[in-house]
């Protein structure tokens, strides 16, 4: 058979990975090192500002670029050695290495950078609100997965950028109380009949003790449940199972809850509530004060979970009236309100993505307003807001991003963006959650 040869045959080489060296000058909300390089943005995990690194280009766009370090030419004097075993390969926290001082400082500039190029305002750096680095998150979900040929039991939390587990025997950002249960909460999932049809399991810390909610794919046998008893009770521990993700039954162990502002709000271990316990406190506290409640006042709290804020305020206005979007969170606001003797809240279950001009609450007059939206903002409830005129408005956010659109409203309809604070809510990660006091500008009477 002749062969055929070509003297022009197309010969395929790849690219030569570009590799230069930085010196990173910022540090963005993510925890990455920013650089500058032929007049381009170039991010880099793991570098600090002050630092020098030989890089390598792992992504290029045409605004800026990606890279990953070769190799660590000096080191910042805020650099700090992680506490976490498993941190660079977990994905929970990126700013271990960075400086308590360091993460706070970069992530309450960045807050302030954009809040004043998208409104123009530029408003005072006041003092960060904060709590323990460590040991503050009192909630976490950890994924299972069987291992079929090595015949046991993964339990941990995701990769950074992958959906592989990194098995965990300790997490220094969890609560004492939960990271001591990891190790033989795995042996005991484990040991179970139903070790290979189970999901997740989430761990809370309530003010009472910790619980856990494990999702499992079958029916637990009787054997199972008891061994789930057996494991709870010397560590006081509440369990709740999770057939399906409608449906929880208690195992054991009490109704959790936790208090703020010297109330006490139970909770289903379904609902939300802030995982910084020390920085909800104090966030809370800072509401009450910016809102400057006297007797009289009528407030409206929007996006108001279980009333986290709600409560608080009810202690000292003449009325507030909550809205929120999940039924399960309205019907526990009602169920606290009751139990701490608050008879001057109502609670609605309204979407407030919809024409929210057309709900009930909607045509109520009110002099000051609370909002706590998810990371989409609030823009579907913020026109209406400047048609009720409150003398002063509190915003939180967890979204700078969505937190600078909202305000423009505001500021368009004659508010005043008064104090900004960043909420060290999650430290240690690419979080940034903050919040805003708006104040009405009174109007000069024409002459």
């Amino acid at each position: 058979m002749a062969q055929f040869y070509s003297s022009k045959r197309r010969v395929t080489t790849r690219p030569v990975p570009q590799i230069f060296t930085v010196t990173v000058t910022d540090l963005d909300p993510f925890g990455q090192g920013v650089a500058r390089h032929e007049g381009k943005a170039v991010f880099v995990a793991g570098v600090l500002p002050g630092e020098q690194a030989e890089i390598q280009l792992t992504e290029s766009k045409r605004q800026f670029a990606k890279g990953k370090v070769k190799q660590l030419l000096n080191h910042s004097p805020q650099r700090v050695e992680p506490r976490c075993l498993y941190f660079g390969l977990c994905g929970g926290c990126q700013q271990q290495h960075a400086s308590e001082a360091l993460q706070q400082q970069s992530k309450a500039a960045a807050l302030l950078r954009m809040i004043s190029r998208e409104t123009g305002v530029t408003p005072q750096q006041e003092p960060v609100i904060a709590g323990p680095q460590y040991g503050y998150r009192r909630r976490a979900r950890l994924g299972l997965l069987w291992q079929p040929k090595q015949q046991k039991l993964l339990m941990g939390f995701r990769q950074a950028a992958s959906a592989d587990l990194v098995v965990v025997k300790q997490c220094p950002v969890l609560a004492p109380e939960l990271e001591q249960l990891l190790v033989p909460l795995h042996e005991c999932l484990n040991g179970l009949q139903a070790v290979r049809r189970l999901g997740h399991v989430e761990l809370v810390l309530a003010d009472n003790g910790p619980l856990l909610v494990l999702r499992h794919l079958d029916t637990l046998a009787e054997r199972d449940r008891q061994a789930l008893r057996v494991f709870a009770q010397p560590r006081k521990l509440t369990v709740y199972l999770a057939p399906d993700s409608e449906r929880l039954e208690k195992l054991c162990g009490e109704t959790p809850y936790y208090q703020v502002d010297g109330l006490r709000l139970d909770f289903s271990p379904r609902d939300f509530i802030q995982v910084n316990g020390a920085v909800n406190q104090q966030m809370v506290a800072q509401a009450l004060e910016w809102l400057e409640i006297n007797p009289n006042d009528r407030i409206l709290d929007l996006f108001c979970g279980m009333g986290n804020f709600t409560l608080p305020l009810a202690r000292r206005a003449k009325a507030v009236v909550g809205i929120e979007g999940v039924a399960t969170l309205v019907a526990n606001g009602q169920y606290n309100a009751h139990k701490n003797l608050l008879s001057n809240v109502s609670f609605f279950h309204q979407n407030l993505e919809e024409d929210v001009a057309q709900q009930p609450w909607a045509a109520q007059g009110f002099d000051k307003v609370m909002l706590d939206p998810a990371r989409a903002g609030a823009a579907g409830v913020m026109s209406h807001i400047v048609k009720l005129a409150p003398k002063r408005v509190v915003y939180v956010s967890c979204n700078p991003t969505t937190l600078a659109r909202d305000s423009k409203v505001l500021l368009d309809a004659g508010y005043c963006l008064a104090r900004v604070r960043m909420l060290d809510m999650f430290p240690h990660t690419g979080h940034l959650e903050s919040m805003a006091l708006f104040t009405k500008v009174p109007r000069v009477a024409a002459k």
